[in-house]
């Protein structure tokens, strides 16, 4: 992914808690005790004027001491029961965390131990301050952008041929209805200047304003070009060139290689036409059940496969470090919306589900 040509970009993703880590030799972050106050400022965790004097009491405690012990004791004097459980998951979280050395140490081990014994939430927040890290050096808003699937839920809409990706939680902040079609309205709607736009789509000519209003208010252009009709009655295009999916497939490189050492290739494809097909990784729940009905060779309603939003091939640089029975074979991906048109992208199924010879993921 090309750079832009000045090289430059202003800090991005500022509340995400980068700032208040260190970075070791191969690039994994040691989170510092500011780090856990930035979860302070959290929604869930954040005083409100109906805050008790014990809670507000325990809040300027960790504000002044993020590292602070919590006892039990101390989270039974909080009157409300929401804010008694917001802080035990979150002492919790912060503890288990610490007791690692690095955040994506914490993170393997979580999923060795094959269970997400903690909020979803502070996972996501977990994966925003790793890919942070990993774009340092990156200064493509496509990128940053496309990253954002990785931790943060999509809806997914047709508009005037584009098949666009906008943050969830943004759109619905902006329409009272939240429903699909506010997309193209907002789009329409917009005609004001960029620096007044609430909605715009990425493109060469906005795109280094990304880096000055990263809301997750920009929306990604996933469309293809080229129509191709598939095997299995299904239809998509070949990506463009400066598509979100090339984005997305040169972060999904990233992840791989950070975590497990691992270098490979990943382009989006226009279908799966491999008589030996013999493995694929869903990047999410829904395409998890729709690749693996179609290598079943089950037919699917019309309907479950238009939710298909991309498919992707991946291949190994060094096959020694690959399953025998794999090697020349590639691995496919798939990315898919949900019925209600949502996408929320599990990145750690590509790390778990990798034929990689046996071995940890550390």
């Amino acid at each position: 992914m090309s750079e832009s040509s000045s090289g430059q970009r202003p800090d991005f993703w500022p509340d995400c808690g980068y700032a208040h880590t260190v970075a070791d030799a191969r690039g994994w972050l040691t989170p510092q005790p500011a780090y856990w106050a930035v979860f302070l400022k959290r929604p869930e965790l954040a005083l409100v004027p109906e805050s008790c004097a014990a809670e507000i009491r325990l809040h300027r405690n960790l504000q002044s001491n993020p590292l602070l012990r919590v006892n039990e004791a101390s989270l039974a004097l909080l009157q409300d029961e929401d804010a008694r459980s917001n802080y035990r998951m979150f002492i919790r979280f912060r503890d288990a965390v610490q007791s690692n050395a690095t955040l994506e140490g914490f993170y393997l081990d979580m999923l060795n131990q094959g269970a997400v014994a903690h909020p979803p939430l502070f996972i996501d927040l977990l994966v925003q301050t790793m890919l942070r890290g990993m774009l340092n050096n990156h200064t493509d808003p496509l990128l940053a952008r496309a990253a954002e699937l990785l931790f943060r839920q999509q809806r997914i809409s047709v508009q005037d041929g584009q098949l666009l990706s906008a943050d969830a939680q943004a759109l619905d902040d902006m329409s009272e209805d939240g429903g699909l079609g506010a997309i193209g309205r907002l789009l329409k709607e917009s005609q004001a200047p960029l620096r007044d736009a609430q909605l715009r789509v990425l493109n060469t000519d906005n795109a280094q304003a990304y880096w000055q209003h990263t809301s997750h208010r920009f929306v990604l252009d996933l469309s293809h070009e080229m129509t191709q009709t598939l095997s299995h009655g299904l239809t998509l295009k070949l990506a463009k060139a400066r598509s979100g999916l090339k984005a997305l497939s040169d972060v999904l490189v990233m992840w791989v290689a950070h975590f497990l050492g691992v270098k490979v290739r990943i382009e989006p494809v226009p279908s799966i036409d491999d008589q030996a097909w013999r493995w694929h990784t869903g990047l999410d729940s829904a395409s998890t059940a729709l690749l693996n009905a179609l290598y079943q060779g089950q037919t699917l309603a019309p309907d479950a496969l238009s939710r298909l939003v991309s498919l992707f091939k991946l291949r190994f640089d060094d096959e020694t470090q690959v399953q025998e029975d794999m090697h020349g074979k590639p691995v496919y991906l798939g990315l898919a919306m949900t019925a209600d048109n949502t996408v929320k992208l599990k990145p750690q199924n590509l790390l778990l589900n990798l034929p990689l010879k046996p071995a940890s993921l550390r």
